[in-house]
């Protein structure tokens, strides 16, 4: 995403900028060898990331087979309870006004959660 988009995606192990704003881990777990002052996080959202068990399905096949019943899933997911209030959260913090930044430790961004999150928040401020 360009840096004029109100929401943009970073990896955590890239040093903070000044442009942005609040900074969001949007992963369960936290990053491995990674402070917290390093991180620079203001906001973790772990209950706005895949279901353990999604997780795990996706991982046991590394060829990308899965992707598309992963987003499928991920974004069914979304929309269930458990992950609302977190889904809610995060629209909150993007119309505060300032850049929100998704962090996340994952290797491949475009073959990852972030994406399908970014595209659900679109189409939640879009509805709302």
């Amino acid at each position: 995403m360009s840096g004029s988009e109100p929401v943009r995606v970073r990896r955590v192990y890239d040093p903070p900028e000044d442009g942005d704003g609040t900074r969001v881990l949007v992963d369960r777990l936290w990053p491995r060898g990674v402070s917290k002052e390093r991180a620079a996080i203001d906001v973790w959202l772990k209950d706005i990331t895949p279901s353990d068990e999604l997780r795990s399905w996706y991982h046991q096949d590394r060829s990308g087979a899965r992707y598309d019943t992963f987003v499928e899933r991920y974004r069914t997911e979304l929309d269930d309870p458990a992950h609302t209030e977190a889904v809610e959260r995060l629209v909150g913090l993007v119309r505060e006004g300032g850049p929100v930044t998704l962090i996340t430790a994952v290797k491949d961004v475009a073959d990852s959660h972030v994406p399908v999150l970014v595209d659900h928040l679109k189409h939640v401020m879009k509805r709302t």
